[in-house]
């Protein structure tokens, strides 16, 4: 299993990604006192979590500053690969709290196995546990609006990118 990690007083949390559009690799950053972790993400996670957090922020208190994007830390090395994405809110802290499972995988031989006994296999994932600000959470808005403006634009029937060269447009048929 790989490692788990928790940051309460966050300093640094975001979101980035390396490469070029059609070949980006997207990343989710989060540290303080000096550690730092990044995790690999899917760009459209990135999308979903600022559009669910745009509504949560509707039910706290405004951002007392602006925000602004905060640029990914390099090198952004991944400690994991993200699956399952939750959000809570702290509201007598104001805050809202992040947490990110590992995803899950199951080899073979174990899936196998649980199927035979007709159960769910049982597998450990590493998570990370972010507590962010108001101020936090509104630039991280900021920069994934920032990321996907950088984005080429999809197809307007289906939804993927259209010059990508395993796009074949379910509408056109």
């Amino acid at each position: 299993m790989n490692e788990s990690f928790e940051f309460r007083e966050t300093e640094h949390f975001t979101a980035g990604a390396l490469g070029n559009p059609g070949d980006r690799t997207f990343f989710l950053q989060a540290g303080e006192s000096g550690t730092q972790v990044s995790v690999k993400i899917e760009k459209q996670q990135v999308a979903a979590l600022a559009a669910f957090l745009k509504s949560v922020m509707n039910d706290l208190p405004s951002p007392t500053v602006d925000p602004t994007p905060v640029p990914l830390i390099e090198p952004a090395l991944p400690e994991w690969v993200v699956g399952q994405i939750a959000v809570g809110v702290d509201e007598a802290e104001s805050r809202v709290v992040l947490m990110v499972e590992e995803i899950a995988f199951v080899d073979e031989e174990t899936a196998e196995a649980a199927e035979l006994l007709g159960i769910e296999p049982e597998v450990e994932t590493a998570s990370l546990r972010v507590h962010l600000t108001v101020d936090q959470a509104a630039s991280f808005i900021a920069t994934s609006e920032a990321l996907m403006s950088k984005s080429r634009p999809p197809c307007r029937l289906c939804g993927d990118a259209p010059d990508s060269p395993d796009h074949a447009c379910p509408r056109l048929n």
